[in-house]
């Protein structure tokens, strides 16, 4: 990475192994009211510093993250009136760069309105990437100087010269979403565009902008803790009480419904089910109460033995069997009774809460969400946000918050293509909530498909048979056999093969166990995965779970196998396997 002032503007380049990924950009912040802050600058001085540490999470996708980089902060001065001063502090790592802007306290600044960054990632011509309006959408492969829209982040990128890279943001606070567009003085390269104005006291520190580097997509994904060690450490002082696990969603509102939920998960090895819409009224009403039972009468299911909901009573029954339950509450409550129905859901003795339909991107929303994800830890309750919200970190700041949407999930049926896109793409920001869904005849992708995506796809807090209720399981399969044995949260991850839009194999490690996901789009492949992370010297037993005859069939395979050994996998259209690799006693 390197830093220089040209033509009274601050310039940055950030190459990768001898290679040019970002050429010299500039750097600056556009304020209403008042004139840019991006030029006329001298350097005033620089500070190096550096890092040689790594941390523990309390649950992620590898038991520790290493956080080593060398950091350069410079302070500018305008040589014209007023004379402000702007720092901007440079971190590179192995894993990739980071920089971020800081208005120190000043005579003359105390507030201010940044309506935008002029922040710059030029590239060489000839780049492409993957673009998607919107967080809940599919992604379009696109040459940057062909966008046309803005588009959400991570942003992965193709770069002349075989460079894979992503933009990202971290540590997003009290600040507007960063989201990228074609620049207009050179539209091969990109952006940043603040998703509305940021109002501000100096002295100010902005979030951190980031660009993963990688020779292969899949290295983007091995290193997407950079997100979380740029954030803030944790603000909780314990996290004994936070628990990862796999869910199932109580549909009819009931007293029944949801003890058999309960008998269900004990059944299947799932550590929670979530009560859905529906349970304290239209949750579209404004006037929508969250502090009392009401169910919805649009959701009242027809079978009068589905009728009637004791909650508190499922509750103390999920507990006698060590389930939790989790609430979900839409935003027109939460933003009324929030203060109100946190303590009331810990006294009740519920597990959590999925917060709906949030509002997000602007700084009043953003600043809104990170305090009702702190104030939820304060009383003991996980998270999930489902919808339109992306992390950026938030997470090792409050664990409470084990995951979130921000995904096209399972319940739109995607497309395989779609499936083999996402590692590459929105996992580099972190946890998804999927949503997964089995026995629904509308699924394009074939059950294989379905439980690989399970490790492709990380999530502590991880939905399963999304559309499907317990009197729906009238025989065991295979399929389920996985998922009853899957964890949630890994020590080590792998990303073996993949290119987006074509198919992705992921392997991660929970204690000495590995698991392996790998799908294909809507071609058959014939995959070829080297089994080198496995502990040399140790035989293992492959348990391979492979598409059989048609998309909802599943044959069980065993073999043994070894490191430096090669998986191979014949994936049918649309198709995937799951494997378990576990060593052999000694």
């Amino acid at each position: 990475m390197a830093v220089e002032v040209s033509g009274g503007r601050a310039v940055y380049s950030v190459s990768f192994q001898g290679r040019e990924a970002i050429r010299p950009s500039a750097l600056g912040l556009g304020l209403e009211g008042a004139a840019r802050l991006d030029s006329n600058f001298r350097l005033v001085r620089s500070t190096r510093s550096e890092a040689r540490d790594s941390w523990k999470p309390p649950y992620g996708e590898r038991a520790e993250f290493p956080d080593r980089y060398n950091a350069l902060t410079v302070e500018l001065r305008e040589e014209i009136p007023p004379r402000r001063t702007l720092a901007i502090e440079f971190r590179a790592y192995d894993e990739g760069a980071a920089f971020r802007y800081r208005v120190p306290g000043q005579p003359g600044v105390s507030s201010f309105a940044i309506g935008d960054e002029l922040t710059e990632f030029r590239l060489a011509k000839g780049a492409f990437g993957w673009e998607t309006p919107i967080a809940q959408d599919v992604y379009r492969r696109v040459a940057i100087d062909q966008m046309t829209r803005a588009s959400e982040r991570p942003f992965l990128l193709e770069l002349p010269g075989g460079i894979w890279a992503a933009i990202a943001e971290a540590g997003v606070e009290d600040y507007p979403s960063m989201f990228l567009t074609s620049l207009r003085a050179e539209r091969h390269s990109l952006g940043a565009k603040l998703m509305g104005t940021a109002h501000v006291l100096a002295p100010f520190t902005s979030p951190w902008r980031v660009i993963l580097l990688g020779d292969r997509p899949g290295d983007l994904l091995e290193h997407n803790y950079l997100l979380q060690n740029l954030s803030p450490v944790s603000r909780l002082k314990s996290t004994d009480w936070i628990r990862p696990g796999k869910v199932l969603r109580e549909v009819t509102l009931s007293t029944k419904g949801g003890r058999e939920a309960v008998d269900f998960a004990v059944r299947n090895g799932l550590q929670y089910i979530e009560y859905d819409a529906g349970w304290y009224g239209l949750e579209y009403a404004e006037e929508s109460d969250a502090t009392h039972v009401n169910i919805d009468p649009q959701r009242l299911n027809k079978d009068t033995a589905y009728q009637g909901l004791d909650l508190r009573q499922v509750i103390d029954y999920a507990k006698s069997k060590n389930v939790g339950v989790i609430l979900y509450v839409n935003r027109r409550a939460l933003e009324r009774q929030l203060d109100a129905i946190l303590p009331l859901f810990e006294s009740w003795g519920v597990a959590g809460v999925k917060y709906g339909f949030v509002n997000v991107h602007t700084q009043p929303w953003t600043r809104w969400l990170y305090d009702a994800v702190g104030k939820a830890a304060a009383h003991r309750l996980i998270l999930d946000i489902h919808d339109e919200f992306r992390p950026t970190g938030m997470s090792r700041t409050y664990p409470n918050l084990l995951t979130q949407e921000g995904i096209l999930g399972n319940e739109g049926l995607p497309d395989a293509t779609h499936s083999t896109i996402l590692p590459f793409t929105r996992m580099l920001a972190g946890a998804a909530d999927y949503t997964y869904c089995w026995l629904d005849p509308r699924l394009k992708n074939s059950w294989g498909h379905q439980m690989a995506l399970s490790v492709l796809l990380y999530s502590p807090l991880q939905f399963v048979y999304w559309y499907d209720r317990p009197v729906a399981f009238t025989q065991e399969s295979v399929g389920m056999e996985w998922f009853r044995n899957l964890p949630t949260v890994w020590d080590d991850t792998k990303v073996i093969d993949g290119r987006p839009g074509e198919f992705a194999a992921i392997a991660r490690r929970k204690g000495s166990n590995w698991y392996l996901g790998a799908v294909t789009n809507e071609e058959a492949r014939d995959a070829k995965l080297p089994l080198d992370m496995l502990e040399a010297n140790r035989q293992y037993t492959a348990t391979i779970f492979a598409d059989g005859d048609g998309s909802r069939d599943i044959r069980k395979a065993s073999k043994a196998v070894r490191r430096g050994d090669v998986l191979e996998l014949a994936l049918k259209s649309r198709g995937g396997a799951a494997v378990v690799l576990s060593p052999n006693n000694p």
